[in-house]
Formats: C-alpha cells, sequence, structure tokens
C-alpha cells in the first residue's frame, strides 16, 4: 500500500490544480447538456459534464406531468418554425442540422418508439419521461462523457474573447471548449435557477430578462372574441387535459379578443402552462356557478313564462349575464334566435340550461409564454453564431436551449429547441 505524506493543505491544493485533459466541458446536465455532450462524444472528444444537482435530468425527469412531451410533430418546418416567433429565421439553420426527424429517430433507433397525441404532440410509447432521460444517459455512457454531480460552477476565468477554466467548490478545470447548458428559471425547484443569464452577464452577453407567467391565455374559440371587452363577475372555470378534470377555480374572468383574462386567469396560467405539457388542454365555463340544472332550468322557465311572445334572443339576453347574450346563443346553431319565446322546445330549453353550465373552451397557449414561470429570457440570438452555436464574443464557448432567447409555445417546440441546439453545439465544438 502506498501512503500518501501530503497533509491537509497540500491535498486541498492538489485539488485546486486543474485538469488539462477535456476537450470539452458542458455546465448543466439537462436535456440540452446531455444531448450535447453525448455528441461531442459520440465524434470522440473527451467532454466533462458538470451538473449542481445530485443527479441529471432532474426537470426532464418531471416534465409534460411525467409524461414528457418529447416534442412536436409537425413535419413542415416553416410551419414548426413559426411556432417559434422572431427566432424562426435564426433557428432554420440549427433545425436543418437536427430537426424533428432526427428527434424520432435518435430515440427511435435506441429502443424507444414516439407516439403522436392532440396537437401532434409526441410523447415516449411508455409516457414515462424516466425512459427518455434513460436513453440520454446511456447516450453519455457510451461515449465514456466523464460525470460529476453536485458540481455547481462558482466562476467562469476568462481573459480577451476566451474562456481559460472554470472554478467549482472543490476545483478547477480546463478544457479547449465550454458549452452553457444551465436552463432558464423554470420549476426552480429542480435547479434552473438561472445561473447561466447570470454567466453569461457577467461575460458581457447581452441578456434579456426572463419573464414570469402571470398572462392572460390563448383560446380558438369565436364566441369568446366576440365577448372580447366583456366581463363576468363570478363563474366558475374547469380545466381538463385529453378530457380528464384537472382544475376548477371560482372568480371573474374577462373576455379579449385573444382569449381569457382578468385576475382569476393571471394568477392561474403557471398551472394552466403545466396542463399544456400534458396533452390537449379545454375547459369549461360555469357561469352560474351557484345553481345546479334545476334551480337554473327554473329560472329559464320563469323568465319564460313571463315573456312568452317576445323573441328568444331579446328575453336570452335577461338570462345570460349582461352583453354574452347573443355570442352564448349563437353557440346553438340548431335553434333560431328570432323564433317567439312560446315555440321554444323542452330539449331546446334543456340545451340552453346545460350551455350556460358548460361553455366550452379551447385552451391554444399562453400569450407569448411557453410554460409555467419562465418562457422567454436568455442571451441575444445576434450574439450567437446559429450555425453552430457559438458565442461572438467568446471563441470556445457555445450556448444553448433555454438560455437562448427564443419564445416558443407548449407542445413539445421547448425540448425540440434543447435536442436541437445541445446536437448542434456538441456537432461544432
Amino acid at each position: 500500500m502506498v501512503m500518501s505524506n501530503m497533509n491537509t493543505n497540500e491535498e486541498k491544493l492538489a485539488l485546486k490544480l486543474p485538469n488539462l485533459s477535456y476537450d470539452l466541458i458542458v455546465i448543466g446536465g439537462g436535456a440540452a447538456g446531455m444531448m450535447a455532450a453525448g455528441r461531442a462524444a459520440e465524434r470522440g472528444k473527451h467532454v466533462l459534464l458538470l451538473e449542481k444537482n445530485n443527479y441529471l435530468g432532474e426537470k426532464l425527469k418531471i416534465t409534460g406531468g411525467g409524461r414528457c412531451n418529447v416534442t412536436n410533430a409537425e413535419e413542415d418546418e416553416h410551419t414548426l418554425l413559426r411556432h417559434y416567433g422572431e427566432a424562426k429565421q435564426f433557428l432554420h439553420s440549427p433545425f436543418s442540422q437536427f430537426g424533428v426527424k432526427d428527434t424520432f429517430s435518435f430515440f427511435e433507433s435506441r429502443g424507444l418508439p414516439l407516439v403522436v397525441q392532440a396537437g401532434k404532440r409526441a410523447f415516449p410509447h411508455t409516457e414515462k419521461a424516466v425512459d427518455v432521460f434513460r436513453i440520454l444517459k446511456s447516450y453519455l455512457d457510451k461515449g465514456n462523457v466523464e460525470i460529476r454531480t453536485n458540481s455547481a460552477v462558482t466562476s467562469i476565468v476568462r481573459k480577451e474573447g476566451h474562456i481559460e477554466k472554470v472554478v467549482t467548490k472543490d476545483a478547477e478545470f480546463i478544457a479547449s471548449t465550454y458549452i452553457l447548458a444551465t436552463g432558464g428559471k423554470s420549476h426552480p425547484e429542480t435547479g434552473s435557477t438561472g445561473d447561466g443569464f447570470f454567466w453569461l452577464k457577467e461575460l458581457g452577453h447581452e441578456v434579456h430578462e426572463p419573464t414570469p407567467t402571470i398572462v392572460p391565455l390563448r383560446t380558438k374559440d369565436a364566441w369568446i372574441k366576440a365577448l372580447a371587452g366583456v366581463s363576468v363577475e363570478f363563474m366558475k372555470i374547469t380545466f381538463f387535459v385529453n378530457g380528464k378534470k384537472k382544475l376548477s377555480l371560482k372568480g371573474k374572468i374577462l373576455f379579449t379578443h385573444f382569449g381569457l383574462s382578468g385576475p382569476l386567469i393571471l394568477n392561474t396560467a403557471g398551472k394552466v402552462a403545466d396542463l399544456l405539457h400534458e396533452g390537449a388542454v379545454t375547459a369549461r365555463i360555469d357561469i352560474f356557478p351557484d345553481m345546479d340544472l334545476g334551480a337554473l332550468n327554473k329560472k329559464v322557465v320563469d323568465t319564460f313564462d313571463t315573456n312568452k311572445n317576445k323573441l328568444l334572443k331579446n328575453v336570452f339576453r335577461h338570462i345570460a349575464p349582461a352583453g354574452t347574450g347573443s355570442a352564448i346563443l349563437a353557440l346553438l346553431e340548431t335553434i333560431n334566435p328570432d323564433k317567439k319565446v312560446h315555440s321554444v322546445t323542452k330539449e331546446e330549453r334543456k340545451q340552453m340550461v346545460d350551455l350556460l353550465k358548460a361553455l366550452p373552451v379551447h385552451i391554444t397557449g399562453l400569450m407569448g409564454f411557453d410554460k409555467a414561470v419562465v418562457a422567454d429570457g436568455g442571451i441575444a440570438l445576434s450574439e450567437v453564431h446559429a450555425k453552430t452555436m457559438q458565442s461572438r464574443l467568446f471563441d470556445n464557448l457555445y450556448v444553448t436551449g433555454d438560455l437562448l432567447h427564443i419564445n416558443r409555445p407548449s407542445g413539445g417546440y421547448s425540448l425540440q429547441l434543447c435536442w436541437t441546439t445541445g446536437y448542434v453545439a456538441g456537432s461544432n465544438v
């Protein structure tokens, strides 16, 4: 046995000695970081992956309610990229290198078939996010990527447009190139606390501040847009994912030309954003939440009895909340609003009552946001080379995933951005 004769101070000094053997250091072990590290290792690079958590892929394992919406199966690239807003032009090159079809091929060739569900959302056939993680972990293992968890970076040392080393609480590490893949600020409980934004600012990059998801909901329902500017003081809205009830709330709602707003909606947007990752989200609005079907039917009958010879459209306005009558009645396409009330059948009255207790809403997303807590924010795209993800300020730094200032909706677009930018960075270091 060889005994060490170093004292404690010497041991600490040894730990601080830089390791000169890495071709690449990836900071962040989430979706983009794992993809980038795996791809670089696949090319024969000696890669170190630093992760501040105890385990890799903590956010990935819970995404989509644990089901993991891997990508969006939109086959037309131009249509797909429109969902990334102003970043569309920037993303043409990265997506030409690794797009949706490549994502399908990546996972399916490694034994994890994907299935396409509502809204073209693609999930692993097992509907388990942990299976997606396992594929990526295997990718790292095959490339002999060195992984150091519980290794938060405390500083990045640079000189004249070049990153020289990174420092953790235990050691200093040197590599030829570096990739930042620390993610944004969504789900901070998983370690996404905006570290990358801080490092990019420290390095002199322009960084757009992230925006919280206190935002209105976007819908595709014409009847809601017809009520733009109208509010209902007290109602109940119930949200469903793929037809399954998930969340109910009572309060005031404001209809807008793009969807739903008002304090209740604004403060619920984060929860709805999470639901959007699980599947197709619909809602039902009950504008008489304190009355059951029987009581509401009696209210309608009593109103009709005292207005038998009037037109239905004029009487219905006295039943529905102010300003909503015409738009709601228009949903009942088989009922003529110009007929006299005495001609309304029992079945037609039942349709009206049922509708007032369950107005249909189809949620398509949050206004200008992707997912709960944060959607945009990050490095200005003008400071990143689109073909490589290389920083324009530092010749050996690459930036990926949620650190890029790119807005996108829910439905698989965010993870696809991680796969794409991670792969491109890993291919070009």
